[in-house]
């Protein structure tokens, strides 16, 4: 367990956004063996290394892409989520910039094995210059016959891959919504199975689509080189493999770092250079739409799927937040809340209003005007909006609220009853312009 860098492999080699530097460096060769092998068997491999979506969800990968129907004249496509807007989250941003032929490859190799006519890379409108990394590595692919028609040589492998641009829509992260968004409609959600028919039978354009991370895309690329059972002996019985965590907060060394899974969550925290400024007081592990964790019950939870959940949190994004005791929870998550009720795209009731209710309360008690019963009220709300909302921002806005009461309940109890801050002797929460001077108005 620990550190184990297999996305990351060669990060730091000069110029590996280059194809010639990346070929050198073993870049192609998953592809090159995909196309020997029957379609069929590139899907087997994917299940044999055990994979899961790391876009949050964790949905095996290789169930995903066996979705997609092997028997019809209809177009097939590949959509990388490449939206990345959960807060604390920044892996990706990193692998488009530093390794976007790992992810171009990755996507050819779906397209083989799904027998995809287009690929299209959403990403999220503020990430210009990794879409620009991205844009160049498409160029080189297609100049390298890596893309384009007869890949490789094989006859009737056609294949082109695009890039679209979000606006910054967190929601469009929201894999119907994105859908939504690049066929130019408004980027709210879609009906959902069993109402409608999922993705891999009818997505974009009413045709079956496949949509997964950028950080499965890359690891696919890499599991057709090593093999998939190759992969499977990484990580733990059902969390294969690797995972990269976007580490911030209060530690010495924030960065993007890939474990393997099943490592101890204060093992990351040390690789990080340990926290700072204070002791630990929580960490977040998911990004901030899952349940925080106290630092007394971090030694038990190791980073896999089942040892998160069964502590009471989620694995998530990979957004790792790290927070010492100088943190005020309750602040943390006024903070949170504004971030869902602004994002909210208003498509349905329990979302739009509960996630306004949410901040309300949570600022009205960080005002100095709580009132007995308000954490029993955030508590009902957010049982309103948990599993009753038309997409999963709902349940985002939800679950690091009741999270935060369940873990530091007595935080909440001390605003409400005191009218101010419990981290500290006469704590006043700072303004906006000392939190970050760039938001202070200069004059014209």
């Amino acid at each position: 367990m620990g550190i184990r860098n297999l996305l990351f492999e060669h990060r730091d080699v000069e110029n590996i956004q280059d194809i010639a530097v990346y070929e050198k460096h073993g870049g192609y060769r998953g592809l090159k063996k995909a196309v020997k092998m029957e379609r069929s068997a590139v899907i087997e491999e994917i299940k044999t290394s055990g994979l899961r979506g790391r876009g949050g969800a964790g949905f095996p990968t290789g169930i995903k892409w066996s979705g997609i129907p092997q028997n019809d004249d209809k177009p097939h496509y590949i959509i990388c989520n490449a939206d990345e807007g959960e807060p604390g989250t920044y892996k990706d941003r990193e692998l488009m910039l530093k390794l976007p032929h790992l992810l171009v490859e990755g996507m050819i190799i779906a397209g083989y094995a799904l027998r995809g006519t287009a690929g299209y890379i959403y990403i999220r409108g503020e990430y210009v210059e990794p879409a620009w990394q991205v844009r160049k590595a498409i160029d080189q692919a297609y100049r390298a016959g890596y893309l384009g028609k007869n890949i490789l040589g094989v006859k009737g492998f056609n294949f082109d891959l695009y890039i679209h641009m979000g606006a910054g829509s967190y929601e469009c992260g929201e894999e119907s919504a994105l859908m939504s968004s690049l066929m130019g409609e408004r980027g709210q959600p879609r009906l959902k199975f069993p109402h409608a028919p999922y993705p891999t039978v009818e997505g974009v354009w009413k045709s079956p689509t496949l949509i997964n991370n950028v950080e499965t895309f890359c690891a696919a690329a890499k599991i057709l080189d090593m093999g998939g059972a190759e992969y499977a002996r990484l990580g733990t019985e059902r969390s294969k493999g690797t995972k990269i965590f976007s580490v911030s907060g209060h530690v010495a060394r924030p960065a993007n770092y890939e474990v393997e899974m099943g490592t101890p969550l204060m093992e990351l925290i040390e690789a990080a250079g340990g926290v700072v400024g204070g002791a630990l007081k929580a960490v977040i592990p998911g990004g901030s739409s899952v349940q925080i964790v106290r630092a007394e019950d971090c030694p038990r939870v190791n980073l896999d799927y089942e040892s998160c959940q069964q502590n009471g949190t989620l694995l998530g994004s990979g957004g790792f937040m790290v927070f010492n005791d100088r943190t005020d929870i309750v602040l943390l998550m006024k903070r949170t809340a504004e971030f869902y009720m602004h994002e909210s795209c208003g498509k349905c009731t329990p979302c739009r209003e509960g996630t306004r209710w949410i901040y309300k309360i949570l600022d009205r008690i960080t005002s100095g005007g709580g009132q007995p019963g308000d954490v029993e009220l955030l508590l009902d709300i957010c049982s309103q909006i948990d599993g009753r909302s038309y997409c999963g921002l709902g349940d985002a806005a939800a679950w690091p609220i009741v999270g935060a009461i369940k873990a530091f309940r007595e935080e909440f109890d001390y605003w409400i009853a005191h009218k101010r801050s419990p981290v500290g002797p006469g704590h006043v929460p700072p303004t906006p312009e000392v939190v970050n001077p760039l938001l202070t108005l200069v004059p014209a």
